[in-house]
């Protein structure tokens, strides 16, 4: 942490210096980016220290929170500021006989930094709230007729500790999970980022959505404590017990390696959930077979999982499961979504990142999640609340 301090002090300085000497025509343009620049580092400062002096629970959602918002600053400010001190003093270098900077490589790095600084900020203002609701028909052949029409609304991926001083925007997603007057509603997993204190309440919250026959979730990875600083076996044992009494209370049904058989219009639907735990790439998927066992007289079959890539792993071609879910992705929080193009770095990793994908009769669905992780910002990866409804092949 003392080197990270050193660093950004000497960055400070060299920042400073870049401007004033770029801006040396100009006094007020020079003082009103002083200006702006001290502001940032007031902020940049309170935060770095505000982590560095925490004595509390590591799990507790205002720490997560600012944790969140310093990696945010790093790449909004601190980052910006390397890229315009790296080319301002490469300009010198240039200049070196004859004296002064390559103005235009400085000006560049300056248009850069604006540009990054703007777009981190509106990803972390509105882009993470954005809440956008992709409406998907699936058409599966042989569907039973008293199954038609059955309105599934997927959610996933909430880290909790994002919504912390911004619970009217969880509200606002699940009055928008309401709206769609789902038959269920299923969630993927993903709670958490490190422990069950990010829970904070939220649970007064996310019981308040409904569905018809009920609600249903997993537990992915984050759920189990897995990134927990300095977290013993027990540790995660009680994070995850922990867990599944919140889940609980939030309204959800917990489906750990099980499943369970609904009644819906006289048809059997089999709803099967498994355990997620592990970090990439060493994810550790639950037991589909034993979840599996017993739902051979269902009607139609949903299974829940966190990871996507468990789908060709475990599930197509050796299952009859016609429909999968799942989240985990987030489409790495950054990409483009559009009607014509869906693209992110996440499908270097995640094949199936994003949407609807087929392999024959079986369907998997991939939800880029609710909430955010690490970085307190979405840019064109708008956070996602999926409709999906089933018709007739």
């Amino acid at each position: 942490m003392i080197l990270i301090f050193i660093l950004i002090i000497f960055l400070e300085i060299l920042t400073i210096m870049a401007l004033r000497e770029h801006y040396s025509r100009s006094k007020p343009k020079f003082f009103i980016i002083l200006a702006v620049h001290l502001m940032l580092s007031i902020w940049l400062w309170f935060l770095l220290i505000k982590v560095t002096v925490y004595k509390g629970y590591y799990d507790s959602p205002d720490n997560i929170s600012t944790r969140m918002n310093l990696t945010g600053m790093y790449c909004a400010v601190v980052f910006p500021r390397v890229l315009i001190c790296f080319l301002h003093f490469s300009g010198k270098l240039f200049r070196i006989k004859k004296g002064g900077h390559l103005r235009w490589l400085t000006e560049t790095a300056i248009i850069i930094s604006l540009f990054i600084f703007t777009v981190i900020a509106l990803g972390t203002l509105v882009g993470r709230f954005n809440f956008k609701t992709e409406e998907v028909t699936i058409r599966i052949e042989d569907l039973d007729p008293r199954l038609k029409g059955l309105k599934i609304v997927h959610i996933s991926d909430l880290h909790l500790a994002g919504f912390h001083r911004h619970k009217n925007r969880l509200q606002e997603a699940m009055d928008k999970v309401n709206s769609l007057q789902p038959d269920l509603i299923i969630n993927t997993g993903d709670f958490i980022s490190y422990g069950w204190r990010e829970f904070d309440r939220c649970d007064t919250i996310l019981v308040k959505a409904k569905s018809r026959y009920g609600n249903f979730a997993v537990i992915g990875n984050h759920d189990k404590g897995t990134y927990l600083p300095g977290s013993t076996e027990a540790d995660k044992e009680t994070i995850f017990l922990k867990l599944n009494e919140l889940i609980i209370k939030s309204g959800y049904n917990v489906l750990n390696d099980e499943h369970i058989i609904l009644n819906i219009n006289g048809a059997d639907i089999a709803i099967m959930g498994i355990e997620t735990s592990g970090r990439y790439p060493g994810i550790i998927h639950g037991d589909v077979e034993k979840t599996y066992e017993g739902t051979d007289s269902a009607d139609f079959k949903i299974l829940l999982i966190h990871d996507p890539n468990q789908w060709r792993e475990d599930v197509t071609g050796q299952t009859d499961i016609a429909l999968t879910l799942a989240g985990h992705t987030h489409g790495m929080q950054i990409g483009i979504v559009t009607k014509k193009i869906r693209w992110s770095p996440s499908k270097y990793f995640y094949p199936e990142w994003n949407g609807l994908y087929s392999e024959g009769k079986q369907y998997l669905y991939v939800n880029r999640g609710l909430g955010v992780l690490a970085i307190p910002f979405r840019i064109w990866m708008p956070p996602e609340i999926t409709i999906i409804t089933l018709e007739q092949g």
